[in-house]
């Protein structure tokens, strides 16, 4: 059974004629942007270049960068953010969190940001090291203060299946918007598989009143392992769909590289059909199922078109 009879429970028959168009046949101008993470080892910079510069191909909005709660991580961020810029020309938005720095300490770095011409941020409230502590700055807190020191553009984030530590999605929904009116330009969401979770949240955040822009962030999936810890630890749903689909292939990465670009690939499908015209993929450092799905959405180099 293929995916999209897999997806068949999820839609009305109208809506798998949509669905039923080829990916590539799809005319609106789609836009995309990429997350990397700090490598740790000379092999894991080797590929993070690698990716870098196979993706920059592609013109993407911007390149993002995460880093961990701790200081050192933070510097390899900004060093990495500073070398793309300089070196591809990109757009690079490091990941800034308020977990681990007081105000003082983040008008600095956003000070430093702006004198180095890095105008973009995605601002986040970052992962609490001990349950017992709060926060002293949430995201909301930390987008008002870098407003405050430069007209940076903005992302945050946002959870169509509802954050971890959110008693209700009504709580998130309120977040969400209190990050909007802080000045906030755009929220990418976490990862999901199935495209009416993100349409449904979409809904949710128009009556809320939240009228800044949901870009979907997308993972491709290679390994499914890992996929469903970190999932367990997110509070993401993976279908059932899913589990039949991978079952079989821990020795075989070749298929699952293929099943995750076809999953990935059907969901933009299904998105770009609603209007959805940016995506952001989580390329967890590597290129090919990335770069993959992008040229299937017709975002080819200029010597390729």
């Amino acid at each position: 059974m293929s995916v999209i009879e897999k997806v068949d429970s999820y839609f009305s028959a109208q809506y798998l004629e949509k669905l039923n168009q080829h990916v590539a046949d799809i005319t609106q101008n789609v836009g995309v942007s990429f997350e990397f993470f700090p490598p740790a080892t000379e092999t894991m910079e080797q590929t993070l270049w690698g990716s870098i510069e196979r993706l920059k191909t592609l013109k993407p909005k911007f390149v993002s960068v995460t880093y961990g709660a701790n200081s050192g991580t933070r510097d390899r961020t900004h060093q990495i953010i500073k070398d793309i810029k300089n070196k591809t020309g990109m757009i690079a938005a490091p990941h800034l969190t308020c977990i681990d720095a007081d105000k003082d300490e983040l008008r600095q770095i956003a000070r430093d940001y702006w004198n180095n011409d890095i105008r973009s941020i995605v601002a986040l409230r970052g992962d609490i090291p001990n349950d017992s502590v709060k926060p002293h700055m949430y995201a909301a807190d930390l987008v008002s203060l870098l407003k405050e020191e430069g007209d940076f553009d903005i992302s945050v984030a946002a959870y169509p299946e509802k954050h971890p530590e959110a008693r209700d999605q009504q709580f998130d929904l309120d977040v969400l918007k209190n990050k909007f009116d802080a000045g906030a330009n755009r929220a990418i969401t976490q990862f999901f598989f199935d495209a009416e979770t993100f349409l449904r949240f979409r809904d949710k955040c128009v009556k809320q009143g939240i009228d800044g822009e949901l870009v979907p962030g997308i993972l491709p999936v290679s390994n499914y392992k890992t996929l469903v810890k970190f999932a367990g630890l997110t509070n993401v749903n993976v279908p059932d769909w899913m589990h039949k689909l991978y079952h079989g292939t821990d020795n075989d990465p070749m298929t699952r590289n293929l099943i995750g670009a076809t999953i990935a690939m059907d969901m933009v499908k299904v998105l770009s059909q609603e209007g959805v015209k940016d995506f952001h993929f989580y390329t967890l450092n590597r290129s090919d199922l990335s770069y993959a799905i992008c040229h299937s959405l017709g975002l080819r180099p200029d010597s390729e078109c």
